[in-house]
């Protein structure tokens, strides 16, 4: 199979990382970057063994696809052109920076056929891909997304920032259209909103408390997940996760899994099991670049797909509306 030339286009923190992980994907070529700040597309071509390209369509003539990692406010009119010049595109989340440009982008990706993925990267992290085999009914999720403060980002509000990845892994867990959101926030640092707390009400009765702030002084990225008979934690910073879960008291147990007893009664006896499932050794943004190659050399659907980010920053708009509603005069 040919490989996939590929550029970048933004050569930022994220950027760079993007070249870095391309220039090490054996299914793609890593053509060339372009930055608006050329000095530093120069370092990182220098750094990665590329080339520099002095505008956008001189790179776009010569790759198949590009990885759009530039600042949220821009991601509209340059993922459009790229789509426009018949190019796959990977783009950074949040998709845009509104649902109608989001939802014109789906539009013309759909029209033409071509991929457009969403790098919603915590849908990889390790912690997550571990419990793939527990997830069925999931009817209430508790995240807490909490980071220090940094200027990168603080051009959107935190929901855009840092709550929509949890949005986005709880949209895909909870198989239900949402009933009703209620939200919360304020700015405190920054021009943009910068703690929030949001309560998703689904149509199935499941419930998702989601809350995000990026002036903590300890980093936290934390999931809780309630099921049927179990409940998952994760922790998305360490990668790891722990399962407990309810089974038959006369059930087998793995060498793997810990007892920690039984509860119940007569035929409702039930024995609490705990187990710490691992993923392995997972480079998140590595991973989800190779899904992007791999989805246009398979011709299929990227797993994150523009639907996808669109969907998230739906529910981070009506997040964003809710918080500006419920916002008072001083009373007193």
């Amino acid at each position: 199979m040919e490989k996939i030339k590929i550029g970048v286009i933004g050569t930022g923190h994220l950027g760079k990382l993007h070249a870095k992980m391309f220039s090490q994907i054996d299914s793609c070529e890593l053509i060339g970057v372009y930055d608006i700040d050329s000095e530093k597309a120069k370092l990182t071509a220098q750094e990665f063994g590329t080339t520099t390209f002095e505008k956008p369509d001189d790179l776009l003539e010569n790759v198949e696809a590009v990885s759009v990692a530039v600042t949220t406010s821009e991601h509209y009119n340059l993922v459009k052109h790229c789509l426009k010049k018949g190019k796959h595109v990977f783009v950074e989340k949040p998709i845009t920076s509104t649902i109608t440009e989001a939802k014109e982008l789906v539009n013309i990706s759909n029209s033409k056929k071509l991929n457009l993925q969403v790098g919603h990267i915590e849908r990889y992290n390790p912690a997550l891909l571990a419990l793939e085999k527990y997830f069925s009914n999931p009817m209430f999720i508790q995240t807490d997304r909490l980071a220090q403060f940094n200027p990168r980002g603080t051009d959107v509000a935190v929901v855009l920032d840092l709550m929509i990845h949890d949005i986005d892994i709880i949209l895909s867990l909870i198989k239900s259209k949402v009933q009703s959101v209620e939200a919360s926030g304020v700015a405190v640092v920054s021009e943009n909103i910068d703690i929030a707390n949001a309560r998703i009400k689904f149509e199935n009765g499941a419930v998702a408390n989601v809350t995000a702030s990026r002036i903590s002084q300890k980093k936290m990225r934390k999931m809780r997940i309630f099921q049927k008979d179990t409940y998952l934690s994760l922790d998305f910073v360490t990668g790891t996760s722990e399962v407990y879960r309810l089974v038959p008291a006369e059930e087998k147990i793995d060498s793997h899994t810990i007892s920690f007893g039984e509860i119940g009664i007569d035929e409702k006896k039930k024995r609490v099991i705990y187990e710490q499932p691992q993923a392995g050794e997972i480079n998140a943004l590595k991973y989800e670049l190779e899904l992007f190659i791999k989805s246009i050399q398979n011709k299929t659907k990227p797993q994150i797909s523009g639907e996808d980010g669109h969907r998230a920053l739906r529910i981070a708009d009506l997040i964003l509306k809710k918080i500006e509603e419920s916002k008072v005069t001083n009373l007193w």
